[in-house]
């Protein structure tokens, strides 16, 4: 949040309070194509290291969908940091030590407000480059709106899975949310995506 005063002719000043932030959820439908779905999570959660506005750092998964989460935590997995020339890398370092610690520090949050921490990234190592920014990606579930760790932008690979009954309750979550830079819905009804188009109040 920052403040700015602009000066408007010789006598009259207005203040400006500007937010910087996102929090950008995808939902999760049960009829969506599963492989899909984990390639376009996967990629927009951890890819630039979660350092970019419009990564997906909530994922709402809706009804039978929850079943998913396992197999998003597997292919979460199989993607490491690493140096620009490693062909292998999925992403690079955080831009700052002083970044990386504060996304540890919501790691260790999310697992003290009871947070299930499905992947833990927080300890991580590249060969060659030991003092390296780099954090693993993250993956937490049983996260509900109280949590730090979904009210707050971590700014990394870390990716907060919420549950929803149903498609109304999944948008209800995300209008309720202060943050309003993007989202997403995956799902192969036709009616399902022009409703979220019509009721979110998103992006």
């Amino acid at each position: 949040v920052g403040q700015h005063v602009y000066r408007l002719g010789t006598d009259h000043l207005k203040r400006v309070q500007c937010m910087a932030g996102a929090k950008n959820h995808m939902v999760v439908m049960p009829d969506a194509n599963k492989a899909q779905v984990i390639s376009a999570l996967v990629g927009s959660s951890v890819g630039a290291a979660g350092q970019r506005c419009m990564a997906i750092s909530v994922a709402v998964f809706v009804g039978e969908a929850q079943s998913w989460i396992p197999d998003v935590s597997k292919a979460m997995a199989k993607v490491k940091p690493g140096a620009w020339n490693d062909s292998e890398a999925g992403y690079g370092p955080q831009i700052s030590a002083a970044a990386k610690q504060r996304i540890l520090g919501y790691i260790e949050t999310g697992k003290n407000e009871g947070a299930i921490c499905e992947l833990d990234g927080s300890e991580c190592t590249v060969e060659g480059i030991p003092e390296g920014n780099w954090v693993r990606p993250t993956l937490f579930s049983n996260v509900n709106t109280d949590m730090t760790i979904y009210k707050d932008e971590i700014f990394g690979p870390v990716l907060v899975v919420l549950n929803a009954e149903n498609l109304e309750e999944a948008i209800s979550l995300i209008n309720d949310n202060p943050f309003g830079n993007g989202t997403s819905i995956f799902t192969s009804s036709g009616g399902a995506a022009r409703k979220f188009q019509s009721e979110i109040e998103v992006g």
